[in-house]
């Protein structure tokens, strides 16, 4: 059997955050269900972090783990 390799080009990482509306855009879900999902970890792709003494989330979604979980990249 011949040995053959497999070369993958992957985009140019910078650590972007990926805003949520984009990524719900591109992945055809609500931004509501990406943020819940981030807050529950049911998705991997980024992370969802409660600020202290409040409600509210703040979110980080870097563009290598969207990527890599989603196959989506703006760059």
């Amino acid at each position: 059997m011949e040995n053959t390799k497999l070369y993958i080009e992957t985009p140019v990482f910078t650590g972007r955050n990926v805003p949520i509306n984009e990524l719900a855009k591109a992945i055809g879900k609500d931004a509501q269900y990406i943020r819940i999902g981030l807050q529950q970890g049911v998705l991997n792709f980024g992370y969802a972090m409660k600020k202290d003494n409040s409600s509210e989330y703040n979110y980080y979604c870097p563009d290598k783990k969207v990527w890599e979980e989603t196959g989506y990249f703006n760059g």
